[in-house]
């Protein structure tokens, strides 16, 4: 398993993460199983939120599933996300629900402490100065280790930095070869034949690269928004095509050249691989025994229908 070291957060973690979203269709057994499946894997990052299952349904069965699973709590990463409130139909970043949030997590988990919190989407009406009053508690308490967020834009990323005093080493955005949003921009720039020249983000990829924030890629086999799988869909002939002709090469199946594609940017990304089936998440792993070539790389983004300029 390819590892990484973080800027300013924890070092040798694996470049796939365990997403645990989809866990509360399991039995505690079957959920003890993917875990010992993923460390075997060489995986030791697993990554959660408070918005997984119902009532926090996907870290109650993992925290039964690691407490019988007999792995040492200091040989993995746990990470979780908090901030989205659907039973409110809000997302709040307010002081009292971070903290109240990262104690219901750890009670879950039934763990003492966080490697990772992440904010999770932007709360439209946050204020940083809350935000570092709770990092900074959750810090001096030891219950989480070190900070990120998810789906935030740069901006956004500078006025929390204002007042935080934590490096935030994470950012967790959508990322996949068909969902490329991320990098389409500056290739069109300045382009008014294609949409693809909209500046969707502002820059955030190129921001993180600077202030080195660890991307980790969301959905990363998935088309739109969370539309299905693109791997062997017929609605992309062309992508399935050049992907089966670059596993055949490297001994691999589609989906690890899918991943493959991602782990090559020079961002070194985190991709998160959401399956609860053993043998697919095998092939996922597989991806990090490849590394494509630059002329590769370009092959598999332009057979996923974008243009050069």
């Amino acid at each position: 398993m390819k590892k990484i070291n973080v800027v300013n957060g924890p070092s040798n973690v694996s470049a796939i993460i365990m997403g645990c979203m989809r866990m509360p269709a399991l039995s505690v057994d079957q959920a003890e199983k993917m875990i010992h499946t993923a460390v075997d894997l060489g995986i030791n990052f697993f990554d959660h939120a408070t918005c997984y299952g119902v009532k926090g349904e996907a870290e109650k069965r993992f925290g039964d599933a690691f407490k019988q699973s007999g792995i040492k709590r200091e040989d993995v990463i746990i990470q979780s996300k908090c901030g989205i409130c659907p039973e409110r139909s809000e997302f709040d970043w307010t002081k009292e629900n971070i903290l109240a949030s990262v104690d219901q997590i750890l009670s879950r988990l039934q763990m003492d402490y966080l490697d990772a919190l992440l904010l999770h989407r932007p709360d439209l009406i946050f204020e940083p100065e809350q935000v570092a009053e709770a990092f900074d508690i959750l810090q001096k308490n030891g219950k989480v280790r070190h900070f990120g967020v998810s789906n935030v834009p740069p901006m956004t990323l500078e006025l929390l930095k204002k007042f935080v005093k934590q490096p935030l080493v994470f950012n967790q955005l959508q990322f996949s070869l068909e969902q490329s949003q991320l990098i389409d921009q500056t290739l069109y720039v300045n382009n008014l034949t294609t949409e693809r020249s909209i500046d969707r983000d502002n820059g955030t990829l190129d921001y993180c690269r600077l202030h080195d924030i660890t991307i980790q890629a969301w959905s990363p086999l998935q088309h739109g928004f969370f539309k299905g799988c693109f791997v062997d869909s017929p609605d992309f002939p062309e992508m399935n095509k050049v992907l089966g002709e670059l596993g055949e090469k490297y001994g691999v199946s589609k989906t690890a050249i899918a991943i493959a594609w991602i782990l090559r940017h020079p961002a070194k990304m985190q991709a998160i691989a959401g399956t609860m089936n053993p043998e697919h998440l095998k092939e996922i792993c597989d991806a990090t025994k490849v590394e494509l070539t630059h002329n590769e790389w370009y092959k598999l983004y332009l057979s996923s229908g974008k243009t050069l300029p």
